[in-house]
């Protein structure tokens, strides 16, 4: 097929013109990349350079921090006790219920007592019968050595009568010991609370029959609660009672104490168990409620701080480091760290960083160093800043982001 000349001089015109018009492009764009890159007066071949925001940049500080180790678990009462029946028989009445606040000896039911009052009061005259029987046979003992001391009576009689006086002494002893058990055996009819508290849980009802040791209450102290936590072997240097606890109870904080330490470790977690306690005045808090807190180990005062988002870690040693913005450009140092305070969420530096330096916080995209900065909202990086023009004005989508990072 033969193609016209017309159209062959129409086909080359029109490749012509795509020719030229894509070297066009192609040249502004060169020229774009080139000055966002470096830009007058810029980095030039140093690197790229990136646009933050403020919330991504924040200062190194001296402040007061707490050393802490976190707990978790449920806070339950400081005691609970279980009240059980002394005796068997009858429920005479129940007056306690689930939820009552006791005190100490008030009565939370009766047993029918008809046969112990009975019994108490045979045994209170076997006793009355024997004090008659001891104050006559002490009478007829003093009256028979007088007699023996006079010669009217011999060595034998005088050994009957103070045989006599010890066998009614003897009989008196006893009888008082029945008396004490039947009087116990008549104050447990009365089943009382050991402790003042809550009655927590009630087990027996008016009239039923009562087994001797069946339970029949559970009483609690929640004016204390205490939190059994289980805290690594490795964490718990330097935990001791007396030790102030940060509690976080349904969003509402709390100061508590450690009362108690384990002085051993568990050998299967390999943990001590720390027992910590917070009053509870009101019983406002549940027992059984969960709770997280921090035991504080030590406070340090004016210790040289940064957020904690702002340490990383190298990837072929692990030793951390931080990105700070130094003379407008990113700057790394490696760092000795101290403690942590995970409330706060800051760490403390040791070593390579001073007060005042402003450290790069979280992912805010690649970085390098040597990367030109500029932060929206502060001052601009200089020429050569993100966006291509001189003065660092940031260039399209730089508003919309917290990091722009340009080559």
């Amino acid at each position: 097929m033969i193609v016209p000349d017309k159209l062959m001089r129409a086909a080359t015109v029109t490749a012509l013109l795509l020719t030229v018009a894509c070297s066009g492009a192609s040249g502004d764009d060169g020229n774009a990349a080139k000055g966002g890159a470096g830009g007058p007066g810029g980095g030039g071949g140093r690197g790229s350079a990136i646009t933050l925001s403020l919330s991504d940049i924040a200062p190194a500080r001296r402040l007061s921090m707490e050393e802490a180790t976190p707990v978790t678990g449920n806070l339950r009462p400081v005691e609970t006790v279980e009240v059980r029946a002394r005796l068997e028989g009858d429920l005479a009445s129940v007056s306690a219920r689930e939820g009552q606040p006791v005190h100490a000896g008030e009565v939370l039911a009766r047993f029918e007592d008809s046969q112990q009052a009975s019994s108490l009061r045979s045994v209170q005259a076997a006793v009355a019968s024997a004090k008659v029987d001891l104050s006559t046979a002490e009478w007829n003992l003093t009256q028979t050595r007088e007699l023996f001391h006079q010669g009217a009576v011999a060595e034998q009689v005088l050994k009957t009568a103070e045989q006599g006086s010890a066998a009614s002494a003897a009989r008196m002893a006893a009888a008082e010991a029945e008396l004490r058990a039947a009087s116990q055996v008549q104050t447990d009819t009365r089943v009382v609370a050991p402790v003042t508290g809550i009655v927590e849980k009630r087990e027996a009802e008016n009239g039923e029959h009562i087994a001797r040791g069946t339970l029949m209450f559970t009483v609690v102290r929640n004016e204390v609660l205490e939190l059994t936590a289980a805290i690594p072997a490795r964490l718990a240097n330097g935990i001791v009672p007396g030790q102030t606890v940060h509690f976080d109870v349904e969003g509402k904080p709390r100061n508590g104490k450690v009362a108690r330490v384990s002085p051993t470790i568990d050998p299967l977690s390999r943990s001590i168990t720390v027992y910590a306690q917070v009053l509870n005045p009101g019983g406002t808090i549940k027992g059984g409620t969960f709770a997280t807190g921090r035991v504080v180990r030590r406070v340090l005062q004016d210790a040289l701080t940064v957020p904690s988002a702002a340490v990383r870690q190298r990837p072929n040693t692990g030793s951390p480091f931080i990105y700070k913005v130094a003379n407008d450009r990113v700057a790394e140092a490696d760092v000795t760290l101290g403690a942590a305070d995970e409330a706060q969420q800051l760490v403390e530096v040791l070593s390579g960083v001073q007060d005042g330096d402003r450290v790069i916080v979280g992912n805010v995209g690649m970085l390098g160093k040597g990367m030109r900065v500029q932060v929206l909202g502060g001052e601009t990086g200089g020429p050569g800043a993100p966006g291509g023009r001189r003065g660092g004005r940031p260039g399209p989508g730089g508003a919309t982001s917290s990091s722009t990072i340009q080559r």
